[in-house]
């Protein structure tokens, strides 16, 4: 029988295609690329799901009352501000719906790449305001980003028609933008989307979110992801928090019961996993320093500090060619960036696993590097 190869994937966590080019089965695979909690997914998720197969019964809830109702127990905030989805990405599209019917769309970049994919779906004009990568020493205070975002507030004439789409923390940098710092951009833009995917893996004394001012602010969108932080991609949930007009609005564009029932019952147990939480805020300290060390430690890495799961690493060499080489020597998946066309072949992006595994990735890079050298 005739095999094909994969195409080069533009996402992270495609096993399937890491283990095509390693010769071995997905489950061999270590995956770097994706940034998901390595924790989990917690106990209660897993009980959640035996305790609702029966469940598959039947249709969903249409309008998700419970689940709103435990999201707006967890942010204090009417269930009738919160829309539950399969996945942010599935709130990305109807945000990038409106986002289209403004004359032009900014973005700093890089960006996720699904943000202009979105965009383009409805041919949307996208501005890209890119960040200055230059030196991953600049992340400790985060100038770059905030030079980015003035860069922003100094297009005030030309965008005050125009839409903003952020991500905060930043994705791939992995730095954290303050609340004060997209305060003035809210009274710029007729409309700002802030995907804030990865603000749970901050404790609450450190987020940055914008979530509360959504009441006040009716030309505010935040997105939120349950599955990064919880380790379920795989079940695919997250949920926007707007003004209710607006997200009846995307409840008349999108199929009915877009969020299964399984992914409903796990989120309302894992939003009251106090212990879960705590467990991933402890591991990701100890472990992110520990990994940021190792990585510069290394000759031609110049990891960026990260508030977050994941770091950005500048390098010397072809990332592309340390993917490889990582792949069929030591079954690693780390994420090259040139899917974000501002960086190219000298960076890629790893998440922050456990001590083991992060020590088993530097191990990897540290065989390779010395060849290099």
């Amino acid at each position: 029988m005739r095999s094909f190869a994969l195409a080069q994937p533009t996402h992270g966590g495609n096993i399937t295609w890491a283990a095509d080019l390693a010769g071995c089965s997905p489950s061999s695979i270590l995956d770097f690329s994706a940034s998901i909690n390595p924790l989990g997914p917690p106990q209660s998720a897993i009980a959640a799901i035996q305790a609702n197969l029966a469940t598959l019964r039947d249709y969903p809830d249409p309008d998700y009352r419970q689940l709103r109702s435990t999201l707006s127990d967890t942010h204090h905030l009417s269930s009738e501000w919160i829309l539950p989805g399969n996945g942010s990405a599935e709130l990305l599209t109807w945000a990038s719906r409106e986002l289209a019917e403004l004359p032009s769309t900014y973005i700093l970049t890089p960006a996720f790449s699904d943000y202009l994919r979105a965009l383009r779906a409805f041919d949307a004009i996208a501005i890209r305001c890119p960040l200055d990568l230059t030196d991953p020493a600049l992340g400790t205070a985060n100038e770059d980003i905030d030079r980015g975002l003035q860069s922003l507030l100094t297009l005030s004439q030309a965008s005050a028609t125009s839409g903003l789409l952020l991500n905060n923390p930043h994705n791939p940098t992995g730095q954290l933008l303050t609340r004060e710092a997209i305060l003035p951009l809210l009274d710029r833009f007729a409309l700002v989307v802030v995907d804030e995917a990865f603000m749970d893996f901050l404790p609450p004394d450190q987020e940055q979110s914008v979530m509360e001012w959504v009441q006040n602010y009716p030309n505010l969108v935040v997105l939120r992801s349950l599955t990064k932080f919880y380790s379920l991609p795989g079940l695919r949930l997250g949920y926007a928090i707007a003004h209710p007009d607006r997200l009846r609005r995307w409840q008349q564009w999108r199929d009915p019961w877009s969020v299964n029932s399984l992914a409903a019952a796990v989120a309302e147990a894992v939003l009251y996993d106090s212990k879960f939480q705590q467990q991933t805020w402890d591991w990701l300290i100890q472990a992110r320093s520990h990994l940021f060390q190792g990585l510069s430690a290394l000759p031609g890495l110049h990891p960026y500090p990260s508030a977050v799961n994941y770091l950005l690493v500048q390098c010397e060499h072809s990332a592309v060619d340390l993917q490889q080489q990582l792949l069929k020597r030591d079954q690693i998946l780390i994420r090259d960036c040139v899917s974000f066309p501002e960086l190219g072949d000298r960076f890629f992006r790893v998440a922050v696993r456990t001590q083991a595994e992060n020590q088993r990735l530097l191990s990897g890079l540290t065989t390779i590097l010395e060849a290099c050298n």
